[in-house]
């Protein structure tokens, strides 16, 4: 709870001006409100006793007319103030949960779902910002209403009367401190059932061709459905205590209502208050009213607000894993020259009993091209990922660059210096030439083309009635698995940063396309460092050293030849795929005489 105080107060100070023009325009109306019973009863008595002559009562009537006035511009006032500090709070709180997801590892992720994670930036920040605006806003003026009523109740009218009247409402505050406990925890299960929600209908339009493809439509409904009776139900529990605690509330309200009719006027009639204190202390109770009802709203926002800025505040606490340290922030070098030495390097997933990596050991010197094959499973993306940082080994000295531990290393210039495609190739919802420029929102169009003839694209591109400003679907969707690699390969070549890391990038496209696109590599990346992964020994035989991973271990490691020579893994994985590739072209050439 500390924390969630600590932070909400935070950005409650950014806009402090706000708030206190917003709350002194607020006072300034319960002020003026207050006044008003006293006016009309004065009417009343003077009209009732004939001490008051038409000029006072037009006095009075202009008095009532200019603070009339004065309350609409005070509203408007606390609402423009007020309302604006909470809409800002809740773009500054969104910006700043963003900012912070971007910092934290890979793991979080892995971790926790989208659609979970969508929740907290949609439900739960808009219920932040009912918390530090339209609860502020109820909170402080229910307890100045409060307070003014009865101080006005009590000081013109009568006391043995307002402690008649204020009696039943003892109980609202009894039953509140339930009421706000129930509705924390109801409203926390509420939030919880809408992040599951999000998450079903997130998987189920990322995943919408697998489903197609397997008839899954009904099964997918079915449990959408689940899902959503699981959400209106924990919807309906807050309703339904909402729903509970209203009509007594308002029991409650009507009881100290009469009470006072039959008080009061027992009172006037035994004349120990006139008539006009009469009208007033009933137009007070009606005053009273609001600050009685807001009570149980401002209980019900609290525990609102409360229950989702504690998920968001889990998020905000939340450290990441990779973090730079002293001599990364003190870093001066400019760029990588691409120098690999990776000493002993051992790694263990979070979680996991078996280590993905056993002291594996390699140097690429810098401008030099190296290829990493093996079986699935072996730590090829593993030891990339841990190149880049986006794990980190127990140890800081097993990966070095230039000479540097990666972990001494800024990583705005670590990952700035590397450029990666990786296995599940991501584009964004936008333009074909905006996502091969991901990297470089200043490169040309010129520069654009370029690097996608280089990837074999640029052909592809060109057959679309909108060219590079083609825009793709969700996750491009609207190209094919190859054309997706190469251009994806194209915004990897565009950076022409010190090391290129391919991992599997080649598997969709046929052998007569990779070998230009990795002719083109080659002339591009002439003395730079570029890591190729790949299943296929066409894709890595041309490379200065080839390392073979089996089972997380180093199990061979030289150029074509020699590991050919070697008559191991190396030699059997070649024979098995020129064997496939024999029998495919046999199996080609049968369909054609057929």
């Amino acid at each position: 709870m500390k924390f969630e105080l600590k932070t909400i107060f935070r950005y409650i100070r950014r806009y402090g001006w706000y708030y206190l023009f917003g709350i002194g325009s607020l006072l300034m109306v319960d002020l003026l409100l207050v006044v008003i019973p006293r006016l009309t009863g004065q009417i009343t008595d003077g009209l009732d006793m004939g001490t008051m002559d038409l000029g006072g009562i037009r006095s009075i009537i202009f008095r009532i007319l200019l603070f009339g006035g004065c309350i609409a511009l005070g509203r408007f006032g606390w609402r423009f103030f007020l309302f604006g500090a909470a809409r800002s709070i809740e773009r500054d709180l969104r910006n700043d949960l963003f900012e912070h997801l971007e910092t934290l590892s890979l793991r979080y992720f892995h971790e926790h779902k989208t659609g979970d994670l969508m929740a907290h930036f949609t439900s739960d920040i808009g219920a932040v910002r009912q918390l530090v605006g339209m609860t502020i806003i109820t909170t402080f003026d229910a307890s100045v209403m409060l307070i003014l009523v009865l101080t006005n109740m009590i000081r013109f009218v009568s006391l043995k009367l307002t402690l008649v009247a204020v009696i039943p409402m003892v109980v609202i505050v009894i039953g509140d401190m339930f009421f706000g406990k129930a509705m924390h925890r109801r409203f926390l299960q509420k939030q919880e059932a809408f992040s599951m929600l999000t998450d079903q209908v997130q998987e189920s339009v990322s995943g919408i061709r697998v489903i197609k493809a397997f008839v899954q439509e009904r099964k997918e409904l079915q449990a959408f459905a689940a899902a959503n009776g699981v959400n209106r139900e924990k919807n309906m529990r807050v309703v339904r205590l909402v729903s509970l605690a209203m009509p007594l509330l308002d029991l409650v309200v009507g009881i100290s209502s009469l009470l006072t009719l039959l008080y009061g006027g027992y009172l006037a009639i035994a004349g120990e208050i006139t008539v006009g204190q009469f009208v007033a202390f009933n137009s007070y109770i009606g005053m009273l009213v609001w600050p009685m009802i807001a009570v149980g709203e401002c209980i019900s926002s609290i525990s609102q607000g409360m229950a989702s800025l504690r998920r968001v505040c889990l998020i905000l606490q939340e450290k990441p894993d990779i973090q730079e340290t002293e001599s990364a922030r003190d870093y001066s070098d400019g760029h990588l020259k691409g120098g690999l030495l990776l000493r002993d390097v051992t790694f263990t997933y979070p979680g996991a009993t078996h280590p993905a990596l056993s002291h594996v050991s390699l140097e690429i010197q810098p401008g030099e091209t190296v290829a990493i094959i093996g079986r699935t499973g072996s730590g090829k993306t593993t030891l990339v990922s841990l190149i880049e940082r986006l794990y980190d080994t127990p140890l800081s000295d097993m990966i070095l660059l230039d000479g540097h531990s990666v972990q001494d290393l800024p990583l705005a210039l670590l990952r700035g210096d590397i450029a990666y495609v990786p296995q599940d190739q991501f584009l964004f919802s936008d333009t074909i030439e905006r996502n091969i420029a991901f990297g470089d929102a200043d490169v040309s169009h010129e520069r654009v083309a370029e690097m996608a003839k280089a990837a074999c694209v640029h052909n592809d591109i060109m057959r679309f009635p909108e060219g590079y400003q083609t825009m793709l679907g969700e996750r491009g969707v609207t190209v094919s698995g190859g054309q997706k690699q190469r251009i994806a390969i194209a915004r990897a070549l565009i950076k022409d940063a010190p090391v290129l890391i391919l991992d599997d990038a080649l598997s969709a496209v046929d052998t007569d396309t990779e070998e230009k696109i990795l002719s083109s590599i080659r002339t591009l990346r002439k003395n730079k460092t570029t890591i190729i992964i790949s299943h296929r020994i066409s894709t890595i035989q041309h490379a200065d050293h080839i390392l073979v991973l089996e089972e997380g271990t180093r199990a061979e490691y030289g150029t074509h030849a020699e590991l050919m020579d070697l008559h191991g893994i190396y030699r059997q994985l070649h024979d098995r795929q020129q064997l496939e590739m024999q029998l495919n072209q046999e199996e080609t050439a049968g369909g054609d005489r057929a």
